[in-house]
Order: C-alpha cells, then sequence, then structure tokens
C-alpha cells in the first residue's frame, strides 16, 4: 500500500524545468530513494514535499489525502519530517534542546495551561522527554546531549538533524543526503541506523542520497531522475545497471 503518491509533479523557475513530469510512489515501511547528477531536480522534489515550493503542475498524496496545497506549517502536522542537506540547527543550544524542538508540534497545552504549569503540562513535558531520550539512546548521543552544537563535529551535528527529525514522531522521514560530508565509518552507522527505522521502528523512508553504496544497501526501490525528468525506477541494482542510468552520469566524461 502506498503512504506518499507524486503524480505528475513539474515545477518550473522562469523557463527552466528543474522537476518535469515526475511520478512515483513510496509504498508503506520502505525505504525510497531519490538518485540522479547535480541539477536532477532531487532537492526540488523534497522542497515541492515540505512545501517550501508550489507545484507548478501535478499533485501529492499521503495517505490517500491530497496534500499538495497544504501550508509549510502544516506539513509536520501531517506526520512528514525531514533533514537538509546543509545543516539546519540553533547552533547556540545545546542537542538536547534542538531535539525537542522536534516535540514541539506534538504540544497540546495551550497558553494559560503552560503559563500555570498545571500537572497536565508538566506531565506532557515528561513525555516528551522520554520521546527526546529514546531518541538520544537509538543514536547514540548520550556523550552529546548537553553539549552545544556550535562545539560539535560535523559529523555528529548530522547525527543530530536526523535526530531532531525522528522525535517530530513522523510517519514519512525525509532524509537529505544523509552521508554528505561523512567519513566512510559514518555513512556505515547512518546505514545501520535507517535499517533499524525501517525495521525497528517501523517508517517510511523517502531519501536523496549520491552515496551509491548506501543507497544500495539500504534501498528497497531507486527512482533516478536527469535534467528534472524520470529515466529509471526499479531495484538498486537494476537501476544502477540501466544503461540511461550510466549515461546520465558518465555521459560527460564520456564526451570528454
Amino acid at each position: 500500500m502506498s503512504l506518499f503518491v507524486a503524480e505528475n509533479l513539474s515545477k518550473s523557475f522562469g523557463g527552466v524545468h528543474a522537476v518535469d513530469g515526475v511520478s512515483f510512489e513510496v509504498h508503506k515501511g520502505e525505504v525510497f530513494t531519490i538518485v540522479g547528477p547535480n541539477g536532477a531536480g532531487k532537492s526540488t522534489i523534497f522542497n515541492l514535499i515540505s512545501r517550501f515550493y508550489d507545484v507548478s503542475t501535478g499533485r501529492m498524496l499521503l495517505d490517500g489525502e491530497d496534500i499538495t496545497h497544504i501550508r509549510p506549517d502544516e506539513v509536520i502536522g501531517h506526520g512528514i519530517a525531514r533533514t537538509f542537506q546543509n545543516i539546519e540547527l540553533f547552533e547556540h543550544s545545546t542537542v538536547l534542546a534542538n531535539l525537542l524542538v522536534g516535540r514541539h508540534s506534538r504540544r497540546s497545552a495551550n497558553f494559560l495551561k503552560n503559563l500555570f504549569f498545571l500537572p497536565s503540562v508538566r506531565a506532557e513535558e515528561r513525555a516528551h522527554r522520554h520521546a527526546v531520550e529514546e531518541v538520544i539512546d537509538f543514536l547514540d548521543l548520550q556523550a552529546y546531549r548537553d553539549k552545544m552544537i556550535a562545539g560539535l563535529p560535523y559529523g555528529v551535528r548530522k547525527v543530530v538533524e536526523i535526530g531532531r527529525a525522528l522525535a517530530c514522531g513522523p510517519q514519512l522521514l525525509l532524509l537529505d543526503e544523509p552521508a554528505s560530508g561523512l567519513s566512510v565509518e559514518e555513512t556505515q552507522d547512518v546505514a545501520y541506523w535507517i535499517e533499524d527505522m525501517q525495521k525497528d521502528m517501523g517508517l517510511t523512508i523517502l531519501m536523496v542520497e549520491h552515496d551509491m553504496s548506501l543507497v544500495a544497501q539500504v534501498s528497497n526501490r531507486v527512482l533516478a531522475l536527469a535534467d528534472g525528468k524520470p529515466i529509471a525506477i526499479g531495484t538498486p541494482a537494476e537501476v544502477q545497471s540501466d544503461p540511461r542510468v550510466i549515461e546520465a552520469y558518465l555521459g560527460m566524461e564520456d564526451a570528454a
């Protein structure tokens, strides 16, 4: 059964077609990865789903509900959380505080209840803290819990951003190049976590990634794009061996 469906998505910037007639379905519980050369339209699709951009044509469905025109602030309420290619964290706050930000959309207490810090508010705060501590344990961030983001290595920051998305409690997790800038060892850790998110947490994951070894290890299906258009879809092995994909990645080198 499909959790997310993109139908004939297109996005133009002036005369440039960044995404041009892209359709795909992401099944519940799978890892679906979008690959392609730089400028293929991968991040634009993420920004359409996140509602940072309005679609030019097409529509998007989440669990059967049309989310094409919802407001950006409503996306998380529909159960979609994402990471960013360029890390977006509060640098002068702790790891714990950044993860707690991910729980903001789950808060139900109104202004007056928060003002008087009623027992129901305290109980909710304990529940949010418990959820965040579970994420910290899952991602092995215990040693960094109370450290400021600004003083952390790049690889740890990437993990914290994944943690913040997990803290939102999503049903669809968008990972935008989670292995970008990571070492081989750190990338392998990300692979293990993705596998655990899928198998143990039951998450559905839509990923954009350049590291084909990671893609091959964790993906159930792969969509390859070139110049904003789909050129192949299938298992990682099928897509990697597709002549159109090979040409899209290597054609410029061959021409040189």
